[in-house]
């Protein structure tokens, strides 16, 4: 039974992080694919340098509402009552084992989503979205830092990876100190990793001082 619930988990969050919002607005506002301009990225980032700023205020917050939704309903499928798994002496709910297996399959889908052949997003949005569900005050904290940074320097890779460090870092001294559940430390070191692969291509251009700019 628990089987066939994580099953349903990654399937509806996987489904859901495939959406691509990006590119629905785009073609359904402007009659373009973004594909096909700036990064290539059906993210909020080339939305907004491609059909404007507005147009790509919209996509983030759907592709944040979409994540999120993913790793709440894997909250409900898998309650708080689904027990506790036990793992080299480390006790961890079901439930938090859902809501991370939820919040990655949401990431793949909006990297690469079936509905988009593939070609999706870098995946920050949908983790934001995840943490909002997962834990609202790192998810809040790290959405402030994406802002500052990215405001500041008009570098959205910038923010963006300073944004999900900073969720990070909030969250090692709650697992040390608070018993935060380990598990959501783990997931955010992943999505770290994730998130600095998938952005590869802009880092090396911030090193060179080419990086596209915001607006």
């Amino acid at each position: 039974m628990m089987v066939a619930k994580f099953v349903a988990v990654v399937i509806i969050a996987y489904l859901l992080g495939s959406i691509p919002f990006g590119l629905i607005i785009g073609k359904l506002r402007k009659g373009v694919d973004v594909r096909e301009y700036g990064s290539g990225k059906t993210g909020a980032t080339n939305v907004m340098r491609t059909v404007g700023t507005k147009l790509g205020v919209l996509a983030l917050v759907l592709d944040v509402v979409k994540a999120t939704g993913a790793v709440m309903l894997a909250t409900v499928i898998i309650d708080s009552g689904s027990g506790i798994l036990a793992v080299g002496g480390v006790s961890i709910h079901w439930q938090h084992v859902a809501q991370v297996v939820a919040g990655l399959a949401a990431m793949a889908g909006h990297n690469w989503p079936v509905f988009a052949k593939f070609k999706g997003g870098r995946g920050v949005t949908a983790y934001f979205g995840t943490l909002f569900a997962i834990y609202p005050p790192a998810g809040i904290f790290g959405a402030q830092v994406v802002a500052i940074a990215a405001l500041r320097s008009r570098h959205m890779s910038l923010g963006s990876i300073l944004g999900a460090l900073a969720a990070l870092c909030l969250m090692i001294p709650l697992t040390i100190g608070y018993n935060f559940p380990l598990i959501y430390l783990a997931y955010s070191s992943v999505v770290i990793a994730l998130l600095v692969y998938q952005h590869q291509d802009n880092i090396k251009r911030l090193r060179q001082g080419t990086e596209r700019r915001l607006w």
